[in-house]
């Protein structure tokens, strides 16, 4: 079931890069494997740094974002941040762990920009996480 389950999430993250505008520009630059300044200049500043920088790579039609030591899947479609969200936070494997551990998980499978604004914003939405929290006082 596991195998399946990821194997759908993959197709909707692949399906989710052809229909939005920017993860589509960039795979569109990378599968020409050259630098065209008319797509380019249609990213956002963020997308755009992130290209230039040679960040970006596309693998089986996935498109894929590189930081120093990994290379993480590209979400857009916020159906699918929330689903890594949960996954990462409130699902019963991972049992309402602390924000710094769900952006430390979170930071090895998938990029989004502003992905820790969001998680941060989740972590603060949890209400099993805020009443734990001010009933110890403790950071998790």
């Amino acid at each position: 079931m596991c195998h399946r389950y990821w194997h759908r999430f993959f197709n909707k993250a692949k399906e989710s890069h052809k229909m939005d505008r920017k993860c589509h520009i960039l795979c569109q630059l990378l599968m020409k494997a050259c630098k065209d300044p008319s797509l380019q200049s249609k990213l956002d500043e963020i997308w755009k740094k992130a290209y230039d920088e040679g960040r970006f790579h596309l693998l089986n039609g996935i498109l894929y974002h590189k930081t120093k030591h990994t290379g993480v899947m590209t979400l857009t479609y916020r159906t699918l941040i929330n689903t890594v969200l949960h996954e990462f936070h409130d699902s019963i494997a991972s049992g309402n762990i602390s924000e710094d551990r769900t952006l430390e998980r979170v930071k090895t499978c998938s990029w989004w920009p502003n992905w820790r604004k969001d998680v941060a914003e989740y972590f603060q939405a949890c209400d099993r996480c805020q009443k734990e929290n001010r009933s110890t006082g403790k950071k998790f």
